[in-house]
């Protein structure tokens, strides 16, 4: 005779008992975590429910409180969501934006972009190469290194020393990089 296992549900009832018990002390723990950022602990505080109803298990009375789980994924998960946002580039702010240099139309653009291609024309075949691989088609300086056969320091110096050049002569596209 065979016996059905059965598994263990999370009701909407366990979840209101668990965020009225612990709601408001576990939002103030996460904003803590996020330095006063309402907006991510929010969103930390609803993911650290929604982990609480994919482990109904935590939930069981027979272990005690909640709490210290509950503390300890929204804990984690602040830590998760920390890494991701220092992984990813940082981003601008409006008043970068507002200082951009905005091409009017259609014709502003094809004038900049044969500026370009004739100042990327007296670069030496070296440095052109770099800022082909790495600018234009997107390489990161170890592929870049590996594709023209020199070491990354090499890309690097190249790189640099490239920019450099083009911003002597187009000085009107980059007036605060000279």
């Amino acid at each position: 005779m065979t016996t059905a296992l059965t598994t263990p549900t999370t009701t909407e009832d366990d979840l209101a008992t668990v965020q009225r018990e612990h709601g408001k002390s576990l939002f103030s723990f996460l904003l803590r975590l996020c330095d006063g950022d309402r907006q991510r602990a929010e969103d930390l505080v609803q993911e650290t429910y929604v982990r609480a109803w994919q482990h109904p298990e935590a939930l069981d009375a027979k272990y005690g409180s909640v709490r210290p789980w509950l503390f300890t994924v929204g804990r984690r998960l602040a830590i998760d969501a920390r890494r991701a946002r220092l992984a990813r580039p940082a981003e601008i702010g409006d008043a970068v934006l507002e200082n951009a240099r905005v091409c009017a139309d259609h014709a502003d653009r094809s004038t900049a972009a044969l500026d370009v291609r004739d100042a990327v024309a007296t670069l030496s075949p070296d440095h052109r190469a770099v800022l082909m691989e790495v600018y234009f088609r997107g390489a990161s300086v170890a592929e870049a290194a590996r594709a023209l056969g020199v070491p990354p320091g090499t890309v690097k110096s190249r790189a640099y020393y490239a920019l450099r050049a083009l911003r002597r002569v187009l000085p009107d596209y980059a007036p605060d990089l000279r």
